[in-house]
């Protein structure tokens, strides 16, 4: 048991020395590389006024690097953009066509919530509650201990879900990995397919898209939190 506990804690230890070496080298290339820097500013400003078709130019402009480019966004867009992920999905199907689009963005999605899961995993809660925030956490908590690993796949499937707070999530749980990618990698499937098709094909509506997103998850938001007081009021009424 002391073995095995110990293996435990040294591949844990493994995974943090792994991200803080990730993470210092990300952060020293961003002050010793004004290179660098502004790529990863001009993305983030690209995300952050959700411009598909900037988007679109943005990732071309790498030419044969451009399917890198990317996946560095969608993994970007995990950790700190606070903006959909299917924005990326629209802007690869409008470059790269419905079809490459598609298997693109299902590589980019699993790649960052591969990466949420680990960084979850590696770092413990507390961090983690700072990067997503509380409220969506615990909310999250709730779905994890209700459904498992099915919470994965029925919140991949669901429009506007946020897609990050579901994978660090995840890595909180004692669920394996290969069960959370696979859950991923199904439930994205249909979506990944959608936002390709409309990124190439209708792109003039991707607004409205945005749009009946926000209704939907506003609507499951209502519903969560009515049911959420709903279930602190029958304590007490069954101690009166």
């Amino acid at each position: 048991m002391r073995a095995v506990t110990l293996d435990a804690r040294a591949v844990r230890l493994l995974r943090l020395a792994i991200l803080l070496v990730a993470a210092g080298l990300f952060g020293l290339l961003y002050l010793v590389s004004s290179g660098f820097r502004s790529e990863v500013n001009q993305a983030l400003g690209l995300l952050g006024r959700g411009d598909i078709a900037g988007l679109r130019d943005y990732i071309l402009s790498f030419g044969l690097w451009a399917p890198v480019a990317s996946c560095f966004l969608m993994v970007l867009q995990a950790l700190v953009a606070p903006v959909p992920s299917f924005l990326i999905t629209f802007a690869n199907g409008l470059a790269f066509g419905v079809f490459w689009g598609w298997m693109l963005s299902l590589f980019g999605h699993v790649l960052a919530a591969a990466v949420c899961f680990g960084i979850s995993r590696s770092l413990g809660r507390v961090p983690v509650e700072v990067l997503v925030g509380r409220t969506g956490l615990q909310s999250a908590d709730r779905w994890f201990a209700r459904w498992g690993v099915y919470a994965v796949f029925v919140g991949r499937l669901i429009p506007g879900v946020a897609f990050d707070v579901i994978s660090y999530a995840a890595g909180l749980t004692r669920m394996r990995f290969r069960n959370f990618i696979f859950a991923t990698t199904l439930g994205i499937f249909p979506q990944t397919f959608l936002y390709s098709y409309l990124g190439q094909r209708a792109p003039e509506y991707v607004g409205l898209f945005l749009v009946t997103s926000g209704l939907v998850v506003a609507g499951v938001v209502a519903v969560a939190v009515v049911r959420y007081r709903r279930e602190r009021r029958r304590p007490k009424r069954n101690l009166r």
